[in-house]
């Protein structure tokens, strides 16, 4: 089973729209950035904008964050992309007349539950401006070590 990249593809798109802001941004612009296609980056823009996160106008490549990047927490985009979505899923076909496929369900979930409140914890905790400099940062040392 793959890991849906919505997130994270979101979260890209709304760093690449704020550190952009001053060009015209169309989806195969953006496309290229995350390697994906128009499509995909439409349809994640459409879920941002339906959440408040970004404004768009249709048929201009002005798309623009709703609100500072300081106001947009993790969770904010998390819960846009992904809502109540199980970060960790079990197998629920498991052997019940057995020690460990009797017992694993009960003591695992409870373990991804702690597990998925801490990241969310963490996700509320740091926002989409913490991710742009981080960026920034990442590139100056790139730049910085080329010299």
């Amino acid at each position: 089973m793959r890991i849906s990249t919505r997130f994270s593809d979101s979260v890209h798109i709304l760093a690449f729209l704020e550190i952009h802001q001053n060009q015209k941004l169309s989806s195969e612009l953006i496309a290229n950035s995350l390697k994906t296609s128009p499509v995909v980056v439409r349809r994640l823009m459409s879920n941002l904008r339906q959440a408040g996160l970004i404004d768009t106008k249709r048929g201009s490549a002005e798309p623009k964050l709703s609100k500072g990047p300081d106001e947009i927490t993790l969770l904010d985009i998390y819960l846009t992309v992904e809502g109540d979505k199980q970060l960790f899923t079990l197998d629920i076909n498991t052997n019940p007349d057995d020690i460990v496929g009797g017992n694993i369900q009960n003591v695992l979930g409870t373990y991804y539950e702690d597990a998925k409140l801490a990241a969310l914890r963490k996700f509320n905790n740091v926002s989409l401006q913490d991710i742009i400099e981080s960026i920034l940062v990442e590139q100056k040392e790139k730049e910085h070590h080329v010299d």
